[in-house]
């Protein structure tokens, strides 16, 4: 288990698993007043949230399916990645992709965080690479029956 310093500016819970199996916890809208959403529109929604990642870790904002598939609502670049050295408050850009408008109230649950291990890499510059079976075969490639 890894412990993530936090500080919470917000009126709400810091954000929280919602079953013993959850990889994401859920994170909570930290608004003065409603943000209505238009059809198509995209809007940065603070949480009040600051963080302390441990250097290797990133934290993954992405979507809740249920304001996904129920409203059209999503993170618009899901999953956002939140690296170890940002300090600043974590905000979370939400689109509406239904074509009836969406309200996002105070403390409503509107993402999802998963803590995640990355490693880092380092270019090696080569001439040429490993054969595989697949080769070049790009999008749907993997699918295509021989």
């Amino acid at each position: 288990m890894i412990q993530l310093k936090v500080i919470n500016k917000s009126r709400h819970a810091l954000p929280a698993y919602q079953t013993p199996g959850s990889a994401g916890m859920d994170i909570y809208a930290d608004l003065e007043a409603s943000v209505t959403i238009a059809p198509l529109q995209r809007v940065i929604i603070p949480t009040g949230l600051f963080m302390e990642i441990p250097r290797g870790y990133e934290v993954q904002i992405r979507p809740r399916s249920g304001m996904a598939i129920k409203n059209g609502i999503t993170v618009i670049n899901a999953p956002g990645t939140i690296d170890s050295d940002y300090r600043g408050e974590v905000k979370v850009g939400l689109v509406n992709l239904s074509d009836t408008p969406y309200t996002v109230e105070d403390g409503e649950r509107i993402a999802q965080m998963v803590l995640a291990k990355h490693e880092t890499a380092v270019w090696q510059e080569v001439e040429t690479l490993e054969a595989s079976d697949r080769g070049a075969g790009g999008f749907g490639h993997t699918g295509i029956k021989k």
